[in-house]
């Protein structure tokens, strides 16, 4: 019996050969697979508090990698490498790395001038690497983390709350989160900052 993946609004369908990255073979439901996944995020969440992350080190492709590859390295074989498939959204698998390069350079551009406010950096952040899907799986939740270690460990704020909910699960939260994604999509990030602190 292989993995029987039901998606949620939102989410990008793995294709087999991703699928067959599964490094533990029990697991058969989404419900599994978001419960160990779970799991290897906290150790995530611990290592990234035990490191001094400067901005230096946080927006840079390797530390991008090393993050997706500690939030589910335990969990899939393709962890921490970019994806080499075709998704239905906006950047081709071919121009990730170009993409992302973009991205780090304009954070910085933007942290250094002070082009927006802080909450608002993080997040636009946030949308612009989802928007990239580097990776097969779990993006949104890695961007979220980065958007969390760039509010904390270089603006020195707090964590932001996202809706204070699991985003995985199909609830009225998630559909929220999913709806000032696409707002900012539009070009309106407002209500992405806004879900991102309630």
């Amino acid at each position: 019996m292989g993995l029987d993946l039901n998606y949620e609004n939102g989410q990008t369908k793995l294709d087999e050969d991703e699928k067959n990255g599964l490094k533990i073979k029990t697991i058969t439901t989404h419900s599994e697979l978001d419960e160990y996944e779970q799991l290897n995020i906290e150790n995530a969440l611990e290592w990234t508090i035990s490191k001094r992350l400067s901005l230096n080190k946080l927006l840079i492709e390797h530390f991008i990698k090393s993050l997706h590859k500690k939030m589910f390295g335990e969990v899939w074989k393709w962890a921490g490498s970019f994806r080499q498939t075709e998704k239905n959204i906006r950047v081709d698998w071919i121009k990730i790395s170009i993409n992302l390069k973009l991205l780090l350079d304009d954070t910085q551009w933007w942290i250094k001038n002070k082009t927006y406010a802080e909450d608002e950096i993080a997040i636009r952040f946030k949308h612009r690497l989802v928007s990239i899907h580097c990776f097969p799986n779990g993006n949104g939740r890695h961007s979220r983390m980065m958007a969390d270690l760039i509010s904390e460990k270089n603006f020195n704020a707090e964590v932001f709350s996202w809706g204070n909910s699991n985003l995985t699960e199909a609830n009225k939260v998630r559909e929220n989160y999913i709806d000032a994604l696409r707002d900012a999509d539009k070009g309106d990030i407002q209500p992405l900052i806004k879900f991102a602190r309630s």
